[in-house]
């Protein structure tokens, strides 16, 4: 409490000098009875008490003459009193070295930006006519704060992802998921920091389902690189072979044994080659696939054959390309398992950033009940000797609940399945997790 004194008059109480605490406290003390005038003296003493629970009494002596408080905009500050100047200096002192950080329960540290979403909120509610509730603001102000957090997760994302798009395609599927798992955890990391009383886990599992379709549009990118880079390492490859085919080169005797050679030539030099990525069989059977009609065509002009060596030489061309096909289908359905088993991790990972965060929230607001508890007490110890025995039965009732909800135990890990992951997505990490 800041109170000027404008006039030269000591503190005094029954005749004695008193400090500027004692006079906060003796101002604060409520008076009997149940007349009108007594409510309503007692009414702003008692929501001070009930919502302020420590108190600090600043007392300022005059900052100028009467004289200069009429132009006090433009006084300098030498011109000011000496004591005012002191206590103002004090005052700051006190301010920087002992008053808390404005926060919300659970330890939610209030900067100067959501201070003051909460004041826009809360004068928008009296601005309509609605009865302004700081509750109401608080839950606002965790819309406006979360939704900013998920904006800021997947900025993050994008900012470290956006760093590795260069070198796409990795050699291996791999590798672009422990690139997403180093992102995605970074990304989750500054959520936690930014996100508060996401009492249903709203926002967090927006951020999973932004992150999963981000992870696919990144996928997306590798893929469509190694298909470029592949395909011209192919066209590389496969110069002399295509001039050979336009100049006639194959369609000779002896021609088909001549192509299939220079194919399985390519062929091995192609996977060879490094930096193709995860789309490389794909693309080699595509374009082993477009040169069947051409070796078809060179195997039947070709003389030298018989037809029973034509026929087995078809067969042969055929098992290898569904050896090809196997083999794709097989290393697909492998990356489609090690993407679920990626999906799983970062799931688990939501969950014990989740499970760490409450029960750091949790912890806090154990810690600031018993600090409650304990002005509680003192304040219905003033009350008593007061004689305000229903003031005394509320506060004792305030008490009491505050600590119950030290009491209860509670299952974080089943808290975490049942509300952040909702649904099919709920009932796939339990099985998987427990």
């Amino acid at each position: 409490m800041v109170r000027p004194r404008f006039q030269s008059k000591k503190l005094e109480l029954n005749g004695m000098n008193i400090t500027e605490d004692e006079y906060l406290k003796n101002a604060l003390k409520l008076k009997t009875g149940m007349s009108v005038a007594v409510r309503n003296y007692n009414l702003p003493r008692e929501c001070i008490l009930h919502y302020f629970h420590s108190h600090k009494c600043f007392v300022f002596d005059r900052p100028a003459s009467k004289i200069d408080l009429q132009n006090l905009d433009n006084v300098a500050e030498s011109q000011l009193d000496h004591a005012f100047v002191q206590q103002t200096k004090r005052f700051c002192q006190f301010i920087y070295e002992k008053s808390p950080v404005k926060s919300l329960s659970g330890g939610y540290t209030m900067t100067g930006r959501s201070l003051g979403d909460v004041a826009v909120s809360y004068v928008e509610s009296i601005r309509s006519g609605s009865i302004p509730s700081m509750e109401n603001a608080v839950l606002a102000l965790a819309k406006i704060e979360n939704s900013r957090a998920v904006h800021e997760a997947l900025s993050k994302y994008d900012e470290l992802m956006s760093q590795h798009v260069s070198k796409f395609p990795t050699e291996t599927q791999d590798e672009l998921l422990n690139l997403d798992k180093e992102c995605h955890a970074e990304a989750l990391s500054d959520f936690m920091k930014l996100s508060f009383k996401d009492e249903n886990h709203e926002y967090q599992y927006k951020l999973i389902n932004e992150l999963v379709i981000k992870k696919a549009i990144y996928q997306q990118q590798n893929e469509q690189a190694s298909e470029i880079k592949s395909r011209t390492l192919l066209q590389e490859l496969s110069a002399e072979m295509e001039k050979g085919i336009r100049e006639g080169k194959y369609s000779v005797p002896g021609g088909y044994k001549l192509f299939t050679d220079e194919k399985k030539t390519l062929e091995a030099n192609y996977l060879r080659a490094k930096g193709k990525g995860v789309k490389s069989l794909e693309v080699l059977q595509q374009f082993l696939k477009e040169k069947e009609s051409v070796e078809s065509t060179i195997l039947i002009a070709d003389k030298t054959l018989e037809e029973k060596e034509k026929r087995l030489a078809e067969q042969k061309s055929q098992a290898e390309a569904a050896s090809r096909a196997k083999e794709i289908l097989e290393r697909t359905n492998m990356e489609l398992e090690k993407n679920l088993a990626s999906e799983r991790e970062s799931y688990d990972m939501h969950m014990k950033m989740l499970e760490k965060k409450i029960s750091e929230e949790r912890e806090k607001i154990k810690e600031e009940n018993e600090w409650l508890i304990k002005e509680k007490l003192k304040e219905q110890e003033e009350m008593m000797k007061g004689g305000f025995k229903t003031q005394c039965q509320m506060l004792e009732d305030e008490i009491g609940r505050l600590r119950e909800e030290n009491r209860q135990p509670i299952s974080l890990m089943d808290e975490i399945i049942t509300t952040f992951l909702p649904g099919t997505l709920g009932k796939i990490v339990k099985k998987v997790l427990l």
